[in-house]
């Protein structure tokens, strides 16, 4: 299994697999072979599908200084996130990429080692996982600093990106989308939630916020993907501003949470374009359920069933962004999410009490692959 750091990445909205897996792409391109007089980039799958939507070609052209010819291959028998870079010196090809954008940023080139698909863990499954910490009577914790020693520093950043990307989304007014008539909503929703003294019109404003955020194409922090950021930044904001929690317990729970989301990845996927969007906002419901079971003291077998129930009742949710934005129905499920994931812990932790589960996190996770 991969490195959990790389379930959080920050960078430009709308899309991790649309914008940041192409940006990375390009700049390292241009890392390995310089700068070139001109390029040629050929989209394929969803960022040929939905790429204006989401701004891949904008994110492209930054990239490369301006200098690129872009083209749609619209071709509707390549199902996977494929994209070409050609770099020119003059008349004369000096280098070609083939990429993959595999979700939540990731990317694997045929020509080049990314360093995306370094192993980190030797296990794949929460099961395997179970087993190794009552070999070792050491906590979900422990485990993480095990073989990531370095991760809660790392998160300590992404913390600081959630946070902020919610308090700018909460400030600002006006249009969000021209061609969808869509005006931000993030900040309305925030003074009802006070008005009311509604937790729950809050955390969904906090979720809205974030995602007006991506949206926009501003910095935010995917977790997994970034058309699901909105649902763990609106976990850490509540947790720290609302519910007065330490921003080491947080960081803390967050690494736990992207535990779960990281397995979904090894053995499903967390890509809206390869598996719907039960691979973002099912495993964001699943990554803030842990991290929220985890924050209020759960033990590792509530910790797992909070992770189950989130991503289980999001089984078969489909990816269908209204004229590839992700606005329409993306922020709004968002919302929807967070308040599924604090349902889904508090089930939790109170039901534990009286039965065990029958059906496992790994169990579902499977059933999520068939399903995609």
């Amino acid at each position: 299994m991969q490195a959990i750091k790389d379930i959080f990445r920050i960078g430009r909205g709308p899309s991790s697999s649309h914008t940041i897996a192409p940006k990375r792409a390009a700049d390292l391109f241009k890392q390995v072979y310089g700068p070139q007089d001109r390029y040629e980039v050929d989209l394929y799958g969803s960022l040929a599908l939905t790429g204006k939507g989401h701004k891949t070609d904008e994110i492209i052209m930054q990239a490369l200084d301006g200098k690129a010819v872009i083209n749609f291959k619209k071709d509707l028998s390549v199902a996977e996130n494929l994209f070409v870079i050609r770099g020119y010196k003059g008349v004369d090809e000096t280098a070609v990429w083939h990429i993959k954008s595999l979700g939540g940023g990731a990317i694997k080139i045929k020509e080049y080692d990314s360093g995306d698909e370094r192993e980190v863990y030797p296990h794949n499954t929460f099961d395997e996982i179970k087993k190794y910490l009552r070999s070792k009577d050491i906590s979900l914790l422990d485990y993480l600093l095990e073989y990531e020693p370095d991760i809660l520093e790392y998160l300590d950043g992404c913390f600081d990106v959630m946070i902020t990307s919610v308090e700018r989304g909460l400030e600002k007014e006006g249009v969000l989308s021209k061609k969808l008539n869509v005006y931000r909503s993030a900040k309305d929703l925030y003074h009802e939630g006070l008005l009311k003294s509604d937790a729950d019109l809050k955390r969904m404003a906090y979720a809205y916020a974030a995602g007006e955020e991506n949206a926009d194409g501003q910095y935010v922090c995917t977790a997994p993907t970034l058309g699901s950021c909105g649902v763990v930044a609106s976990f850490v904001y509540s947790s720290y501003k609302d519910d007065g929690f330490k921003k080491s317990d947080i960081v803390k729970a967050l690494a736990v949470g992207g535990l779960f989301a990281n397995i979904i990845k090894t053995n499903a996927t967390i890509s809206g374009a390869m598996g719907g969007c039960q691979a973002e906002i099912g495993t964001a419901c699943a990554l803030a359920a842990s991290a929220i079971a985890f924050l209020k003291g759960a033990d590792t077998y509530i910790v797992e069933y909070a992770a189950e129930i989130g991503i289980e009742h999001h089984l078969g949710l489909t990816c269908d962004p209204v004229m590839g934005m992700v606005i329409i129905p993306c922020i709004e499920r968002n919302a929807m999410a967070i308040l599924r994931s604090y349902d889904a812990a508090l089930l939790a932790l109170n039901i534990s009490k009286y039965h065990t589960h029958n059906v496992s996190f790994d169990m579902v996770v499977n059933s999520m692959n068939y399903t995609g």
